[in-house]
């Protein structure tokens, strides 16, 4: 989900939602827009305003477990990179090009998902992933061990790599919104509302309509962050790839 149109799209509604209030009330007789009414209506709206802080709170706290969870599984996937460096380095120098391509395929994935000239939109195949660990797997396998330790340390090698290739760096390849599309509309539609109440009884002058401009500025932009947060790797706000880093500066050493 492209957070940008949403963003748009949410600003559009609230501020046209605003200046609709304020059209409607130049064209209300007088006694629907008493002291009387002006409760009433703050009652509703108050109700409405509370939902959307709901709705809101939702999908920020969706969006954020889906941050965590893959930040959670690049850090995990460091580890066992490293783990697995230190393993074939244990097993002998046999194991020297099998280290070599790891932390080569390592070094390519990092530039692709986390460009430093670019903050663009990652070209991540999660397929080509799938591939390298299955050759790399391959490449375990074909060890030829001379001793019971070797023997230990290929069996553990290839769980490692198992273990990896089962992932298939699922939070990188995982491109699915944890937010459902409705939860927006219904979002979108509730700020129409709050904002066409809050024009309904706002004077008619560009002070109101510059505020009313900023204040949907704000509540798109809040919106446009939390669906920035539901991509953690494309866009502004992405996954640090320092653990990453780390384990690729750390390996073949």
């Amino acid at each position: 989900m492209n957070p940008v149109p949403v963003g748009v799209g949410v600003f559009v509604c609230a501020l046209g939602g605003a200046l609709f209030g304020i059209w409607v009330r130049s064209r209300l007789p007088q006694d629907h827009i008493g002291d009387a009414t002006k409760d009433t209506v703050k009652l509703g709206i108050g109700l409405v305003a509370t939902m959307t802080a709901l709705v809101l709170g939702l999908i920020t706290a969706s969006a954020k477990n889906s941050f965590d969870a893959v930040d959670g599984a690049i850090k995990h996937t460091a580890v066992q990179l490293l783990t697995l460096d230190r393993t074939l380095a244990r097993y002998g120098p046999e194991t020297r090009e099998i280290r070599t391509a790891m932390k080569q395929a390592l070094g390519r994935k990092i530039d692709v998902v986390w460009p430093r000239e670019s903050a663009s939109a990652s070209g991540f195949d999660p397929a080509g992933t799938a591939g390298s660990m299955e050759a790399l797997l391959d490449s375990i396998g074909t060890l030829k061990p001379g001793n019971d330790e070797q023997r230990r340390l290929q069996a553990r090698a290839r769980d490692i790599s198992e273990s990896l290739l089962a992932e298939r760096w699922l939070a990188v390849s995982d491109d699915s919104s944890s937010i459902p599309l409705v939860f927006l509309v219904i979002l979108a539609l509730w700020l129409t509302i709050t904002f066409a109440s809050f024009g309904l009884f706002a004077p008619r002058n560009g002070t109101v309509v510059a505020i009313f401009t900023l204040s949907a500025l704000s509540v798109a932009s809040a919106v446009f962050m939390v669906l920035e947060m539901d991509r953690p790797l494309e866009g502004l706000i992405k996954v640090p790839p320092d653990a990453l880093r780390h384990a690729y500066e750390r390996m073949n050493l």
